[in-house]
């Protein structure tokens, strides 16, 4: 299911990541001289199951769901054909863990902290990211219109994620909070009960509380606190290919491909309260 159309992000702060602008530095950014996995291949890791609305029918080689098509427009800028781009399976938590990467590039909902940044690169943001609340109709919380309607409830999330981090730091709920291995688990615990509410990540908020959930309410956006949530493309630290990839990224948001790709893939904000 594809759920129609978000505004263009306006434009973002890119990270300290290196980012290769001079035409020297250009040159280097092709397949004939880019220290990948695979000469002449771009590795891209992601998670199994690879959700909707990033990716679409958990095949990221199809080029469709946002994160996909970002990926394929990032390996294009690099010089590469969609059939030179190969997809491996790496869990979300093993992705951004230190040590050697079996991957060149991962796209994974992964938001840019100064924690992460100890382990492995980041791109430039190719997205801003606000974190959501989502329930069913039953739950206790459906009405809940703001962060103290919250502190009593049952609430979960994906584990190693901002979204749980948004939980303790800005809910501040009284019970602890539930953690998941992904969000497949965090929706079955929340349809059953076990929980009252989970918090992911705008879009995917929209996404199954639309198509997945029966009754699926979004209850509202946590507040944006400080530098807004990006996500980033992750690297292995001190990736020869970090500058590039953010070059590219760069170019796609420069250029207003990001905002057509989140038009064509990601929801609409509309529906979704401010919770304070």
């Amino acid at each position: 299911m594809l759920l129609a159309a978000v505004t263009a992000c306006s434009p973002v702060e890119e990270n300290d990541s290196t980012t290769a602008t001079s035409p020297s530095a250009a040159a280097t950014c092709t397949p004939a001289t880019l220290a990948t996995k695979t000469a002449g291949k771009l590795t891209i890791g992601t998670d199994n199951p690879a959700y909707e609305p990033w990716f679409s029918e958990n095949k990221p080689d199809n080029g469709k769901g946002y994160e996909s098509a970002v990926a394929y427009q990032v390996a294009e800028r690099l010089g590469y054909q969609k059939s030179d781009v190969v997809w491996t399976q790496v869990t979300f938590n093993n992705a951004i863990a230190p040590g050697p990467k079996a991957f060149d590039i991962d796209v994974n909902q992964f938001s840019i902290t100064d924690e992460r940044r100890a382990a492995v690169d980041f791109s430039s943001p190719y997205y801003l990211v606000r974190q959501t609340v989502i329930t069913t109709g039953k739950s206790k919380i459906a009405g809940a219109e703001s962060l103290a309607d919250l502190k009593s409830a049952k609430l979960g999330a994906q584990v190693g994620t901002t979204s749980y981090q948004a939980i303790t730091d800005l809910i501040k709920p009284t019970t602890e909070p539930a953690v998941f291995n992904n969000n497949d688990d965090a929706k079955k615990a929340l349809e059953n009960g076990t929980v009252d509410g989970i918090v992911v990540d705008l879009p995917t908020a929209f996404y199954m509380t639309a198509a997945e959930l029966e009754d699926g309410v979004i209850v509202g956006q946590l507040p944006q606190v400080g530098v807004p949530e990006q996500f980033g493309i992750v690297l292995d630290r001190g990736s020869p290919l970090t500058g590039c990839v953010s070059r590219a990224v760069d170019q796609l948001r420069q250029d207003g491909t990001l905002a057509v790709l989140e038009k064509t893939w990601l929801a609409d904000t509309a529906g979704a309260p401010e919770l304070q």
